[in-house]
């Protein structure tokens, strides 16, 4: 009975010690999410009801949303350009993954230096790439204005017209979905062929193998990048600031995104106060989105065992 006691005094001492060693051990990430992370946000969400500009902070109450709301109109535009730009950019980068990724998987010649091809875009430096895309799509000597003219088209003025804007950001991010078709396309290795012959087995064509096998069983993927994908078009910046080049947005404000106004009223105006409140609504946005996308999810994203999730 005592040697039990001791057994068990021993054991917990020991557990104990353990505990101290592991907490010590992530002390360093702790001190870390509290003072770069934690404690940030927690700072931002209390300036974002005062009238702070680095120097003094002066509490207003829910003044700066009343004014987000209200008076700013440059923040409706900026929600409207977002919205859209994310509304067009999702669906057509998730379809052209899936598609290229299709295609890839078959068994052809110089397969291998293909996928390589597709997948380099998406390592290249993010302002590189904006600058190279300046070049591609200039109206005069750019290189896609200069294909278009030799099947007859006359392309359009990307990046000064404000109509046009939006569509040349979408086909930049077309061009580097090489991320996105790696993760399709090693979905679709682990796909059993049995699934596809029994399909022909009973006469299913190739557009209904896709639909009833393929799209279900790369669904977690899709549903992956679409979340993904939300998060990352509620962030577009370096585009809008880049293309426009003195970050104004322009042409028309077409390219004045939500984080690019959220940046010129903390940076250029020193109204940090108020660019903390439109952080929180975009958090707010973003988690609502994806709490929505989650949602339905379940009705049509499937697992290996045939259900849903």
């Amino acid at each position: 009975m005592f040697g039990k006691i001791l057994y068990k005094l021993g054991a917990k001492k020991r557990k104990t010690r353990e505990n101290i060693y592991g907490y010590i051990f992530i002390l360093p990430w702790l001190i870390g999410l509290l003072a770069f992370t934690l404690g940030p946000m927690v700072f931002s969400f209390i300036t974002s009801f005062a009238d702070y500009n680095m120097l003094k902070i002066d509490f207003i109450g829910i003044g700066n949303y009343v004014k987000m709301f209200t008076k700013d109109q440059l923040f409706w535009k900026s929600l409207g350009n977002t919205a859209v730009y994310a509304l067009l950019n999702i669906p057509l980068v998730t379809i052209g993954g899936v598609i290229v990724a299709v295609i890839l998987n078959k068994s052809i010649f110089g397969l291998r230096t293909f996928r390589t091809i597709f997948y380099l875009p998406s390592i290249m430096v993010g302002v590189g790439t904006y600058f190279l895309w300046m070049l591609l799509l200039d109206p005069a000597n750019g290189l896609v204005n200069t294909i278009l003219g030799m099947i007859g088209i006359d392309g359009p003025a990307w990046l000064t017209d404000p109509n046009w804007t939006k569509p040349a950001i979408i086909l930049m991010h077309l061009w580097g979905l090489g991320g996105q078709m790696l993760l399709y396309l090693a979905r679709l290795q682990s796909i059993p062929q049995d699934y596809y012959e029994a399909a022909s087995l009973d006469g299913a064509s190739g557009f209904k193998k896709f639909i009833n096998i393929t799209v279900p069983l790369i669904s977690p993927i899709i549903f992956y990048n679409l979340t993904i994908g939300i998060i990352g078009a509620f962030q577009v910046f370096q585009e809008g600031y880049i293309f426009s080049g003195d970050g104004s947005g322009n042409p028309a404000g077409s390219l004045l995104f939500y984080n690019l106004h959220l940046w010129n009223q903390a940076f250029k105006n020193f109204k940090t106060g108020y660019a903390n409140a439109m952080c929180w609504f975009l958090f707010a946005i973003v988690m609502i989105a994806t709490l929505i996308n989650q949602k339905v999810s379940k009705k049509w994203v499937y697992e290996e065992d045939g259900g849903n999730e």
